[in-house]
C-alpha cells in the first residue's frame, strides 16, 4: 500500500526508511548553532528509529557555520574559495553535533561527503548504496552533505534538495521530507493575496512547476522552491514521495505528520533503478536533435536510430549520457549513447545500410537503445 497522505509517514510499513533533508537556516540561527531546535529534531529520528524505520538525515550548514568561525563575509558564499574554505572549517563542528546528540540515544552517526559525480558515475553511484545500505544495515544514521570544499561550481549539486532526492534513490527510501522555511508549495507566491498551499501533487506537472519560486525566505539557504520541484521530479523517477514542510517549528516532523501541514509529492508510477538513475541525473555530456518522426517513434517506445538524428551537440564518449531533443529544443529523454560524439555526427540522418561505409564497421542496432533510455514523460509527469 503506497503512501498517501502525510500521517503514512510515521507508519514503518508504509515508509521503512526516511531521509530528512535539513536547510541552513533551520541549524544556523544569528546567534550561531540552533542546539535545542536540532536536539528537537534528533529526539524525532530516535523516535522514528524505535518505531522501525531507518532514517538517513542530509544536512546543510558546513558552510554557514565555517563562515562565522572565520568571520566571511556574506555566510561564506561571496566567493568559491571562501565557500570552500567556510565548508572545511564548518564540516568538523556539524558532524560534531549531530554525532553528540544522536550518540544522547544511543544512535551512532556516520558522516558521508558527496559529490555530484558520485552520484552521476553509476559505478560511484553503486558504491554509495552498497555503503547506505550497510550503514543502516549496522544500525547508524547516515548525515550526508555535499562536499562544499572541494565542489566547483561547474561540478556540484549547489543545494542540498536534489542530493537529498538522489540520496534517496541511492537508498531505496520511501520518502524524502525537505524541512525548509516554508509550509510547502503554494499555488502562487505565499505573500500575494489570496495564496493557498497545495496539500497533494500528483506528477510534477509544467502547471505545477509555474508555481515556483526561486526565493528563499531565509536568504541563507542555495535552495529555493524550483529546486524542490526539481528534487521532487527526481524522487519520482524512483516512485519515492516527497515531502515539503516547515522546519521553523519545535518537532517539525510531528507537525508535518500529525498536524498535516505540507505538501506531498505523490509519484504515480516508477522507473527501474537504472532509469530512475539516468533519469535523475543533472549533467549529461552531449545532446541529439531528432527530426518529427523520430520524436513520435521514439514515443512509441522505439530506439533512436541515426536516420531520425538531425544534428549532434557536444563532445561525448560510448556509454555517456546524453539528452535526446526534438526540433522545438524541448527534451523528451535522456539515455546511454552507442557511439562518441564524433561518430554520430557522421551517421546523421543515415540510414544502417549506409552507415558501414563510414564507421568501417557494422553498425550498431541504434544510437540509443530504448533499454538505455528514460523518456522525458518518465522524468516528468504530464
Amino acid at each position: 500500500m503506497p503512501i498517501s497522505r502525510l500521517s503514512d509517514l510515521a507508519d514503518a510499513s508504509l515508509s521503512p526508511r526516511l531521509v530528512i533533508k535539513v536547510g541552513s537556516a533551520l541549524l544556523v540561527g544569528p546567534e550561531g548553532v540552533r542546539r535545542a531546535w536540532v536536539a528537537g529534531l534528533v529526539a524525532e529520528i530516535a523516535e522514528a528509529r524505535r518505531r522501525g524505520q531507518d532514517v538517513i538525515v542530509v544536512s546543510s550548514g558546513a558552510i554557514a557555520l565555517g563562515a562565522a568561525t572565520l568571520g566571511l563575509e556574506k555566510g561564506g558564499r561571496g566567493s568559491l574559495a571562501d565557500a570552500q574554505a567556510a565548508a572545511a572549517v564548518g564540516q568538523i563542528a556539524l558532524s560534531g553535533l549531530w554525532a553528540q546528540l544522536l550518540g544522547g540515544h544511543g544512535i551512532t552517526a556516520a558522516q558521508m561527503l558527496l559529490t555530484l559525480e558520485d552520484l552521476e558515475d553509476r559505478r560511484r553511484y553503486l558504491n554509495v548504496t552498497a555503503t547506505l545500505g550497510r550503514l543502516l544495515d549496522a544500525g547508524a544514521v547516515p548525515v550526508i552533505n555535499e562536499n562544499d570544499s572541494v565542489a566547483t561550481q561547474e561540478i556540484r549539486f549547489g543545494d542540498n534538495d536534489r542530493l537529498a532526492a538522489r540520496v534517496a534513490q541511492a537508498a531505496g527510501a520511501s520518502a524524502v521530507v525537505l524541512l525548509s522555511d516554508i509550509d510547502g508549495l503554494y499555488d502562487r507566491h505565499p505573500k500575494l493575496p489570496g495564496a493557498q498551499m497545495i496539500p497533494v501533487v500528483e506528477g510534477v506537472t509544467a502547471e505545477v512547476q509555474a508555481m515556483a519560486s526561486t526565493e528563499s525566505n531565509s536568504g541563507m539557504g542555495s535552495g529555493g522552491m524550483v529546486s524542490k520541484l526539481q528534487a521532487a521530479e527526481i524522487a519520482q523517477l524512483a516512485g519515492i514521495c516527497l515531502v515539503i514542510g516547515n522546519g521553523q517549528h519545535d518537532r517539525p516532523v510531528e507537525r508535518i505528520v500529525t498536524g498535516g501541514i505540507g505538501t506531498l509529492f505523490v509519484p504515480r508510477g516508477k522507473a527501474g533503478a537504472r532509469k530512475a538513475w539516468l533519469g535523475g541525473r543533472l549533467r549529461l555530456k552531449g545532446e541529439l536533435i531528432v527530426d518529427d518522426g523520430a520524436a513520435a517513434a521514439l514515443r512509441r517506445g522505439s530506439s533512436l536510430l541515426a536516420k531520425g538524428i538531425t544534428a549532434v551537440e557536444g563532445i561525448f564518449s560510448r556509454g555517456d549520457p546524453v539528452a535526446i531533443l526534438d526540433a522545438g529544443g524541448r527534451v523528451l529523454a535522456h539515455g546511454l549513447s552507442e557511439y562518441d560524439g564524433a561518430e554520430c555526427a557522421a551517421i546523421v540522418g543515415l540510414h544502417s545500410s549506409d552507415q558501414e561505409g563510414v564507421l568501417g564497421y557494422a553498425p550498431r542496432s541504434s544510437v540509443v537503445h530504448r533499454d538505455q533510455m528514460v523518456m522525458k514523460s518518465q522524468m516528468v509527469t504530464k
